[in-house]
């Protein structure tokens, strides 16, 4: 008898109160749904594209030169540009005009090239970040960790 009463003296929350919440409610629904499809969206689109590697790079700091192996892995099999090669913190960062590279490459898929380059000051025993991009930069980038060899 008294769980009874105690059930029909509880009061329902107000119907304004109800509508402020159905609509967090979807407006929360909407932002996980908008986030996901930008997830899977962006990662279908950046697997569509172009796509180069460095496969290897050496550097000897006594000779100051360096060997860079590039690879146009885009997984749909185009070919690609390459036109500009640097290294992170050295002054100037952009090294491309010693490089054998006179103007942007062109890949085709699958293939390797060798960019060979002198002329640049490297101390021994230290790492490099090597970046090597293509056109359009913002998409053909590739980066990879070289240590300076005596």
């Amino acid at each position: 008898m008294l769980a009874k009463k105690m059930l029909r003296s509880r009061k329902a929350i107000s119907p304004i109160l109800a509508t402020l919440l159905l609509i967090v409610i979807a407006v929360a629904a909407i932002v996980v749904t908008y986030a996901w499809i930008m997830m899977y969206t962006g990662s279908a689109t950046g697997s569509a594209g172009l796509k180069i590697n460095i496969d290897v790079a050496s550097i000897n700091a006594t000779s100051r030169t360096f060997n860079i192996y590039i690879r146009n892995t885009s997984p749909n099999h185009q070919s690609l540009k390459v036109d500009r090669v640097y290294i992170e913190n050295m002054n100037p960062p952009d090294i491309t005009g010693k490089t054998n590279m006179t103007a942007a490459t062109t890949i085709q898929y699958g293939e390797t090239i060798l960019v060979t380059g002198s002329g640049v000051d490297f101390t021994a025993n230290t790492q490099y970040k090597i970046i090597v991009t293509g056109q359009p930069s913002d998409i053909v980038r590739a980066e990879y960790f070289a240590n300076a060899q005596q």
